[in-house]
């Protein structure tokens, strides 16, 4: 297994540790204080494994280490951090079921989208607008996350994960019909 392909494996291992520490650590702050330092950890994991989305991407084109392994575990991690942050957020009552719904709604279609075009050997890229979508959305989550220590936090975080949202719309919408062959010949 290549480098870029160990940091996608690495992203893939934070996500069940961001479970267990949203679950052990204390939501509510000892009498007194307004800043508990426990709270940053499952943001901090949340930054440490997005930027390993980053890092393998870039490692994998300069290092001329592509793989479909790594074509292949890179956007699935990338799912299973998004979808591990949002259901956080969402048993928080921070994000709207809604907005969950149709995000991983999206990410479900376009990897199934993906998975009928494989067979044809056809690789599909991620779009501008799929890349801008996981950044913003990326960005919103981290920012969401901190929501304990402050309602701008709530308030900045919201605004760019509906922005966010939008994105995640567009470039479904996009997705599909620059794909539309690939689904029609499927059938």
């Amino acid at each position: 297994m290549n480098l870029p392909n160990k940091i996608s494996m690495i992203r893939i291992l934070i996500i069940p540790v961001m479970v267990v520490v949203y679950y052990v650590v204390p939501t509510v702050a000892p009498v007194g204080w307004n800043f508990y330092p426990y709270w940053l950890i499952v943001p901090l994991l949340f930054v440490i494994a997005s930027l390993t989305d980053f890092l393998d991407g870039y490692l994998a084109r300069k290092l001329n280490l592509v793989t479909t392994f790594g074509k292949f575990i890179d956007p699935l991690a990338d799912k299973l951090l998004v979808m591990t942050a949002l259901m956080i957020l969402t048993t928080e009552g921070i994000v709207p079921m809604w907005i969950t719904i149709v995000i991983l709604s999206r990410e479900f279609i376009v990897t199934g989208i993906r998975l009928v075009a494989a067979p044809t050997g056809k690789v599909i890229a991620a779009s501008k607008l799929g890349k801008y979508k996981t950044a913003s959305t990326m960005v919103a989550l981290i920012i969401l996350l901190l929501h304990p220590y402050g309602e701008w936090y709530y308030n900045v975080g919201i605004v760019i994960l509906y922005i966010g949202l939008a994105l995640t719309v567009v470039s479904g919408i996009d997705y599909f019909i620059k794909n539309k062959s690939i689904i029609t010949e499927s059938i």
